[in-house]
Formats: C-alpha cells, structure tokens, sequence
C-alpha cells in the first residue's frame, strides 16, 4: 500500500523512495490485471510514472495533487484520436489508496526528441515543428467546455491578476538578480494582454521533453504529460514553444506559427513567460542566455521573434 502524501516533507521522504513506491505499484498492478507485467520506474517527470511491460504506462498522483491525476485521467480520454499527433489512450483512471490517484494509459512509440535534437538536420527540424503547431492548431480548436469542471482558470483575468502579485517574488526565489527583478513590473505593465481571449484547452508545457519522434522520419510519434492543462489564452502555450522547442530561432517559430496559422507578440509572450504558472527565469536564460544588461523587449525579441 502507498502512504499518504499531502506536505512537501511526505512527497520528498516517499516519491523518491522505490523501497515504499514498489509494494504499492505491485498491488495497484494486481488489482489492473496486470500483475504479471514486468515494472520499470520511468526516471523523468514529477510525478512516479512506471512502465509496465511493453504496452501500458502507469502515472501515479499522490494525495497533494490528487486534482492532477483526476484532470489528466479526463483531458487524455476527452483528447483520444482527436490530435494528429497521437496522445496516450486511457485504459484505466481513479482512486486507489490513501488519496492516491492514478492513470493507467498505453505507452506511445518513439524516442524522446530532447536529447536527439542537437542531432537532428535543419529539414527535420522544420518538418518536427511544423507538426507542433499543426497540432497545437487542432488542440486550440476543441471545445474545452466538457472539461471545464476540473481544468480552470474560471476566470482568465484573475489569473492573470494574481500570476502578477506574485511573479516577483516567485522569481526572487528562483535566484534571479535584483537588476532583473526591477525590471518585471515595468514591463509587465507595458504588455497588454486580454481580459477575455478565447477559452482554449492549453498543455501549458509544450517542450521536447514532452514530445516523441520517430528518427527515421523524422515525425512526431506522441505528445503526453497533460497534467498541468488549463483553459485560457492560446499565447500560453507557446512560452513552452518558444522557450523549448524552437529556442529561439525566429525561423523555426515562424515556421510553426505559420502551421499553426497566426503569429504572436514577443512581448505577450514573455509576459506569459513571466506569469507561468512554473516560470523560472534563471532557468531559462541557462538555456537561452541574454546579456545582462538587456532590457526585457529585447529577450522578447530574442526568445519569441520570428523576424
């Protein structure tokens, strides 16, 4: 049986722990008819996620984020065969123990495209995000209605609202520099973003580390990790885009956009930068470095300009 998980000191003394994970992941397996199906514990991602056997994926929530299994489990059925790039189709989702939730799901084929990237030639890479935005393009065209009881922001404006109070002091804690963090509140006071923007079903982190290809191709074989969805503006997902998959080449995410079929402001999209829900500036500019004496309408430009 898993223990209760509710306080970050509970999730950092049993999450890692395969000595108090594994019985659990055994019985859980028994109860699925699965209990012949070798485990592999997957080592990525925030949540205990476990390959069993060949053909099934099993993503496990603890009581703290309980809400995250519930959402997934409902955004990956609500999505089957409606993208063209495949998701994971649900087998299973519920309760188990102890507040624990869990989503047993089929297991996509391909390889993770993050550490094939610096490997993949120029015409595979345009080919790749074409398909990100010709996707991204589907996935903002559903009606997120159904899903609106467990997926919010209710309303858009607010949260966008509180992401401001916040957005310092949550990159203060990240270790971003004092000359930085002066610069947050100016800026973000210059961008304007809507109040009212259309209701889209948003991943929220469209990145490498979330996509799967097949090399021969190259082609995208999968899109997963829909835990942290939300409904709100559709320049959301392309802080991920631009930060992790395109990275910041202006060719590339102009091809995406183009697949995708509208452009964005830089400048609104570093604004969402900064209000992300898991925004890390410092993060970030390891990644794609800036000067630091740059103003914030210049990492704009450098991050998500597609001139």
């Amino acid at each position: 049986m898993l223990p209760r998980v509710e306080t970050d000191e509970e999730w950092d003394t049993v999450v890692p722990d395969e000595t108090l994970m594994r019985p659990g992941v055994e019985d859980l397996c028994a109860r699925l008819g699965l209990g012949a199906a070798p485990i592999s514990r997957f080592p990525e991602g925030s949540q205990p996620v476990y390959a069993i056997g060949e053909e099934h994926v099993l993503k496990l929530f603890p009581a703290a984020a309980a809400e995250d299994g519930i959402a997934e489990g409902r955004v990956l059925s609500f999505l089957h065969g409606r993208l063209p790039v495949p998701t994971p189709e649900v087998r299973d989702f519920g309760p188990y123990v102890n507040g624990w939730q869990y989503v047993l799901m089929s297991r996509l084929t391909g390889a993770h495209l993050a550490p094939a990237w610096a490997d993949i030639p120029q015409d595979g890479r345009e080919r790749l995000v074409t398909e990100t935005g010709e996707t991204l393009a589907v996935l903002h065209s559903l009606d997120p209605a159904p899903l609106a009881d467990v997926l919010g922001p209710a309303q858009w404006d607010e949260f966008v609202e509180r992401r401001r109070r916040s957005t310092v002091e949550q990159q203060r804690r990240h270790g971003l520099a004092d000359a930085w963090l002066d610069r947050i509140p100016e800026f973000l006071a210059s961008v304007p973003l809507p109040c009212a923007p259309p209701r889209s079903l948003l991943h929220t982190e469209v990145m490498q580390q979330h996509l799967l290809h097949d090399a021969e191709g190259p082609r995208l074989t999968g899109l997963f990790d829909f835990e942290p969805a939300m409904i709100g503006d559709p320049a959301y997902d392309f802080v991920g885009v631009g930060l992790f998959v395109t990275r910041g080449d202006p060719r590339l995410l102009r091809r995406l956009c183009t697949a995708y079929g509208r452009t964005f402001d830089p400048a609104q999209l570093l604004a969402y930068t900064l209000l992300h829900v898991y925004s890390n500036l410092p993060w970030y500019m390891k990644e794609l470095p800036v000067p630091p004496d740059a103003p914030l309408a210049e990492v704009a430009e450098a991050w998500f300009g597609t001139a």
